[in-house]
C-alpha cells in the first residue's frame, strides 16, 4: 500500500503538471510553465487509496456512474484538505478566489471535466498499478516424480536426481537410534 501511495502521488504531480503547464501554453505562456505543490503529493497519495476503497464497493455500477463518483471524491479531498492547510498554514497553497466557479477558493467547479476526465482513467491506473506493485502468489506444489527401477519415468536419470535418491535410499536404511 505504502509503495502505491507514492506512486499514485507522482501520478498526481506528473498530471498536474502536464495541466498547469498545457494551461498556461494556451494562455501564450512560451515557457509553458507548469507548476505544482509539495502538498499535492499526500493529498494524491491519499486521496487515490480511497478512490480504491470506494471502487470496490462501487463495482456494480456502470464506470461512468463510478467515474461521477470519483468525481465528487476528489472535489471533497481537494475542499477538505485545502481548508486545513488554510487552518493549519494561515493560507492554501492554491487560491481559486479570483475565480468565477470557485467554491471559498479551495475549489473551481469549472474543473470538474478534467477531474471526471482523471476519474475515468482511475480504475487503469489503478489496474496498472495493482499489478506492478503486488507479487503473484508462487505455487510451491512438489513436481509429480516417479522412480521405476533407479531412472524417472519417461527421463534419463540426471546426477542430482540420482544423488537425492542414493541420499533418502540411505536415510531409509539407517538405524534409528531413540535411546536417551
Amino acid at each position: 500500500m505504502l509503495s502505491r501511495f507514492f506512486l499514485y502521488g507522482c501520478t498526481g504531480w506528473v498530471l498536474e503538471v502536464l495541466f498547469t503547464g498545457a494551461g498556461a501554453a494556451l494562455k501564450r505562456d512560451r515557457s509553458a510553465t507548469a507548476t505544482t505543490y509539495l502538498w499535492m503529493h499526500p493529498i494524491y497519495g491519499g486521496t487515490a487509496l480511497a478512490l480504491e476503497h470506494v471502487s470496490a464497493r462501487l463495482k456494480p455500477y456502470p464506470r461512468p456512474v463510478r467515474a461521477l463518483a470519483y468525481t465528487a471524491l476528489i472535489f471533497g479531498a481537494e475542499y477538505a484538505t485545502g481548508w486545513l492547510l488554510r487552518r493549519l498554514l494561515g493560507r492554501c497553497p492554491w487560491d481559486y478566489s479570483p475565480h468565477r466557479w470557485s467554491v471559498h477558493g479551495l475549489i473551481r467547479l469549472d474543473y470538474a471535466p478534467a477531474w471526471y476526465l482523471t476519474a475515468l482513467l482511475f480504475e487503469p491506473v489503478r489496474d496498472g498499478l495493482l499489478s506492478a506493485t503486488t507479487r503473484p502468489a508462487t505455487r510451491h506444489e512438489p513436481a509429480e516424480v516417479v522412480f521405476v527401477g533407479g531412472e524417472q519415468a519417461g527421463k534419463e536419470p540426471d546426477a542430482d536426481a540420482l544423488q537425492v535418491g542414493v541420499l533418502a535410499s540411505g536415510f531409509e536404511q539407517a538405524p534409528l537410534d531413540v535411546s536417551p
